[in-house]
């Protein structure tokens, strides 16, 4: 079957700018299977897809719950839950990525890096310093190996990782404009109709590939180095972003335990 493993909507991402309903058809246009929605910290996208859409188009679709989580210390972090599993904390960005890996393991999901060789500060190679990264790898079930809006070299950088740790990879198009939709791949032998049935595919780890092409249209593509600016905002952001919610994460910590 074949998924785009990483897409932002409009209901979901701030700085997406596709509604769910054209994401999927463009999809299908395509000849994709399913994909997986990964909304920034936000399962909103999905929660439109279940309320407006499920059961009344795309029936032979698949639709799979994400989320791309952006933890304090480690970038991006994709996330896939047991569709009978629901975490309020997974909408409460700033969590430590051990941490991060503590409850998604314990709660029977699986994680791994977007991009993990992109972005200061969006990436994990780049984010979390050099001594700690060893550890978090070896816990990691996947990584993204294909990521439509990543140079070569990031995403050479990314399969070299995963024959490393020996890591199945998932390709996403990351998009956020109609243009990148569908740009890169995820090809899974078995067949997939909920999110347990991905978790057993990836811990399976056998026949996933992926791959696609490359798109020109980013913002960092658009303006160069002006993009230095934008990254370092987002740091900031990131951080003001994780001490807001701090109270509302000790919450639901306290909850799990």
């Amino acid at each position: 079957m074949k998924f785009d493993m990483h897409c932002h909507t409009k209901e979901g991402s701030m700085d997406g700018k596709v509604p769910i309903d054209d994401f999927i058809a463009e999809l299908i246009r395509k000849g994709f299977d399913g994909m997986l929605v990964s909304d920034h910290n936000s399962y909103n996208g999905y929660r439109a897809w279940k309320r407006n859409i499920k059961e009344q188009k795309y029936k032979d679709f698949v639709v799979l719950k994400g989320i791309e989580y952006d933890t304090i210390d480690a970038g991006h972090i994709l996330v896939i839950m047991p569709e009978n599993v629901k975490l309020k904390i997974l909408e409460l960005r700033g969590l430590p990525v051990q941490i991060l890996i503590d409850i998604v393991h314990k709660n029977g999901g699986i994680l791994g890096p977007a991009h993990p060789c992109g972005e200061k500060y969006l990436s994990f190679t780049n984010t979390l310093k050099k001594r700690n990264q060893m550890a978090v790898m070896n816990r990691f079930d996947f990584l993204e190996g294909f990521n439509a809006c990543e140079s070569v070299e990031s995403n050479h950088c990314a399969k070299v990782l995963a024959e490393m740790y020996a890591l199945p990879t998932f390709g996403g198009s990351d998009a956020h404009k109609t243009d990148c939709i569908g740009m890169a791949y995820t090809d899974i032998p078995e067949q997939i109709h909920c999110e347990s049935d991905l978790i057993r595919a990836v811990k399976l780890g056998e026949g996933i590939k992926c791959g696609g092409s490359y798109y020109r249209g980013t913002t960092k593509e658009k303006i160069g180095k002006a993009n230095n600016i934008l990254v370092q905002s987002f740091w900031f952001y990131n951080r003001l972003g994780s001490l807001y919610r701090h109270h509302r994460r000790k919450t639901e910590m306290h909850k799990m335990v």
